[in-house]
């Protein structure tokens, strides 16, 4: 079993940045890939960004190209999501997400909130 745990989200101006954190424990910690994922109210969770843990190949939505940065600190396993000039759409709740060959875990979120 897998634990993800998000921390780092609040309320935040518009331009404004914020980092979260998502640390994981459980079993011998491996995933394929790690990721972020976000859902606004009366929306559907859609993708952010998502990270290969071996090698650190990086993806991103277009809507957060170039203002996200995710990163990982295998030896902490810990992912990371760095998020300058923030706007009002990026409002959410954020996940955390661990992808392994048979199996995916979830996070419990944290809120996000951009004003204008």
């Amino acid at each position: 079993q897998v634990q993800l745990v998000e921390s780092g989200g609040g309320l935040v101006q518009a331009g404004g940045s914020l980092r979260l954190s998502c640390a994981a424990s459980g079993r011998s910690f491996s995933p394929y890939v790690m990721g972020w994922f976000r859902q606004a109210p009366g929306k559907e969770r859609e993708f952010v960004a998502t990270i290969m843990w071996s090698g650190g190949s990086t993806t991103y939505a277009d809507s957060v190209k170039g203002r996200f940065t995710i990163s990982s600190d295998n030896a902490k396993n810990t992912v990371y999501l760095q998020m300058n000039s923030l706007k009002p759409e990026d409002t959410a709740v954020y996940y955390c997400n661990a992808q392994f060959p048979l199996a995916q875990y979830w996070g419990q979120g944290t809120q996000v909130t951009v004003s204008s």
